[in-house]
This record gives C-alpha cells, structure tokens and sequence, in this order.
C-alpha cells in the first residue's frame, strides 16, 4: 500500500477500492497459512468429543418433535458459533493491533481510499476467512450424516452472514476500545453466547422468561438458522434470523465506517 496511489483508482474504481485492502490482507497471510489450518480443527474438535462422544451418552433426543441424534442438534450450533469466533478474533485483536499499534490505515488512507473502503476491505476479509472454516466444516458434517435437507446447500452462505454480523459488530466495537485490556470484554460477551444460545440443549430447557433473553441473542438467531436450514425446517423463523443477522452486520458497518473516519480524517 507504499506504493503510487494514483494506481488504485483505474484497477478497482471508487466502488471497488476495497479490494486492495483484501488483496493486502492475503498477501500477508499467504505466509502466514498455519494461522488459518489451525482454526479450522477447532469446531470439529468439538464436535467429535461433545457431538460423539457426550452423544454416546445422550442417545437420541427430541426436538419439535422430532428424534435426532445428539450429533445432529450439536453439529449446525457449532458451525454458527465456528463462523461467530472467527469473525470476531478477526475483527477485534487484529484489527486493534493495525489500528492503534502498526498504524497501517493511516497509510492507507494517505491513498484514494476511504474510511468505508478500509471497513468494507476488513470485513470482506474476515468473511473469506471464515468461509474457510465453515466450507472444511460443513465437509465433516456431510460425510458424518448430520445433514438431514437439500436446504443444507445454503448453509455456507448462511455462515457466512453470520460471520458478515459478528464481523461488523467486532469491528465496530474495536474502533472505540483504548487498550489491549478493554479486549478482554469480547470474551465476556462471546463466552455466554456460546454457552447459553441453545447451542448444547434445546431452548425448551430454559424457564419462559430466559427463552426470551435467548432468543434476542446474534448466536441464538444463527443456531436457529443453520439448524433449521440442515433439518429442513424452513419457514417464517428463518426469515427473521436473516433479517437480524443483515441489519447487525450493515449497523456495524455503518458505525465502523463514521469511527474509522473520526479516527483517522480528523
């Protein structure tokens, strides 16, 4: 990105100067591919020794009144909480880190790029990445049975959405922290939505009052997806999974976006 600016404008055209902040971050990570084989093992980790092994011991359970295999209900919850995690160490820790340590978008910005090209640039980068992921995922998945519906072909598009929400919002909260310390809230915050998002047991297990918590919940509204989407239970539900999911993502680009330029174009 040291390089003359007035290359960037006729390669990609106001619209599309993202994509030189893509084609940086690649650039990069080509040397750095361990990084990315090593998320990928991640999920299928949990799913062998949660998903088989606590299987092993659940047996079959009931949901809408359907019997499936513990496997099944677990396989889809971590998918979504795979494309969730990704996204968000991707736009949080290494973001902070180019933003307040390596002072790499200043540079950028010394180019025809704007503040939105930077935030769109980042977070099209994180969904690749993620991309990644849940493409390795949903092979395991495939090839353990645990897609039940030809609704299933939409779930790495649909990671990918939840990754675009959890993306922006990472992103977006990145631009106001100070320290290396304030990171220590994306734990917080990921920790409990992990945990409590029906991602291990049915909602039907929460009291009626925590159901409603849960069911406001980012995580909860991808689980309910991806899970409907490999049992074929498509409907208005899913509809409003992919509503919340768009409007999260787009709000945090659009904070994203207004922060860098405060930030950076003072």
């Amino acid at each position: 990105m040291t390089g003359e600016p007035a290359a960037l404008v006729p390669f990609t055209g106001p619209r599309w100067r993202f994509v030189r902040v893509l084609e940086r971050n690649v650039t990069v990570m080509r040397r750095m591919w361990t990084i990315i084989l090593s998320g990928f093992f991640e999920p299928v980790f949990y799913l062998l020794s949660i998903g088989v092994g606590i299987g092993a011991l659940v047996g079959r359970i009931t949901v809408d009144g359907r019997s499936i295999s513990y496997s099944s209900f677990v396989a889809p919850a971590l998918l979504a909480a795979s494309a969730m995690n990704g996204a968000i160490y991707e736009s949080t820790m290494n973001i902070f880190y180019k933003l307040k340590e390596a002072n790499i978008y200043d540079g950028m910005l010394a180019t025809p790029l704007a503040p939105g090209d930077v935030a769109v640039g980042e977070i099209v980068y994180s969904l690749m990445r993620g991309a990644i992921y849940a493409a390795g995922f949903i092979l395991v998945m495939l090839a353990m049975g645990l897609i039940h519906s030809w609704w299933g072909l939409l779930l790495l598009p649909s990671a990918i959405l939840i990754g675009f929400a959890f993306a922006a919002i990472g992103m977006a909260f990145t631009c106001y922290i100070r320290s290396w310390q304030d990171l220590d809230l994306v734990q917080l915050v990921v920790l409990p939505l992990f945990l409590f998002s029906a991602t291990f047991y049915p909602l039907s297990t929460y009291s009626p009052a925590l159901q409603a918590v849960v069911q406001v919940t980012p995580l909860f509204r991808g689980v309910d997806l991806l899970r409907g989407l490999s049992f074929g239970s498509v409907g208005v539900a899913t509809v409003i999974d992919v509503g919340y999911l768009t409007l999260m993502g787009m709000g945090g680009l659009a904070i994203t976006s207004r922060r860098l330029h405060r930030l950076l174009l003072p």
